[in-house]
């Protein structure tokens, strides 16, 4: 396998040609030898690129603090795609979603309506998508509230959003460094240094 790619194409593979119109968010639980993570955005595919360590790391302590620190009605999963409309199944890197959503272990998506929070965290092949595009998605479908996490220095920096209904677009609520302290979706805390926390102490 190729060092440049963690998915390999087989030889004959040939890239699905999309019909006229675009592919629809069901295509993607038909279409053959997908790689792993692909979205649909405006009924066009788009492929993820290799996760960096700091992507990794940074789910991995989101999606840990949320998951525990949620109200029995409510958990956190990471990377499963949301079907926003016919034309839109974006995958967010974490969701806090309720427990009744789960329809079964070959479950592939959630419904936008069952999404209390979308989290995007921002790599360099998907920076524009991240803070521009899919924002904007996640608040006309309604979904309540969305954090976009940066990189500074090797730390995450978590920007909050909470959506105004009336607009159906996200107001800024807070820039949180070093340690997230909130009370909305449910009462949450993260020690945000703790992605490193192995390595001591910045």
């Amino acid at each position: 396998m190729s060092a440049a790619r963690d998915y390999e194409l087989p030889e004959d593979y040939e890239w699905p040609r999309p019909p006229a119109g675009g592919w629809l968010a069901d295509d993607l639980d038909t279409l053959p030898n997908l790689p792993p993570h692909t979205e649909l955005i405006d009924g066009s595919l788009v492929f993820m690129s290799p996760q960096t360590r700091f992507h990794s790391r940074t789910l991995l302590l989101l999606e840990t603090a949320l998951w525990d620190q949620a109200p029995e009605h409510l958990e956190a999963i990471r990377e499963m795609t949301v079907k926003l409309d016919d034309r839109n199944r974006p995958e967010p890197d974490v969701l806090v979603v309720p427990v009744d959503a789960d329809s079964g272990p070959r479950q592939t998506c959630f419904r936008a309506e069952d999404v209390v929070l979308a989290v995007e965290v921002v790599s360099d092949e998907s920076r524009d998508r991240d803070r521009e595009a899919k924002p904007r998605k996640y608040a006309a479908a309604g979904v309540p509230h969305f954090w976009r996490v940066e990189e500074n220095e090797g730390l995450p920096v978590v920007y909050v959003y909470e959506l105004d209904p009336a607009i159906k677009a996200y107001v800024p609520t807070g820039i949180h460094h070093r340690t997230l302290k909130l009370d909305v979706p449910y009462p949450i805390g993260i020690d945000l240094t703790a992605i490193d926390r192995r390595r001591g102490p910045r």
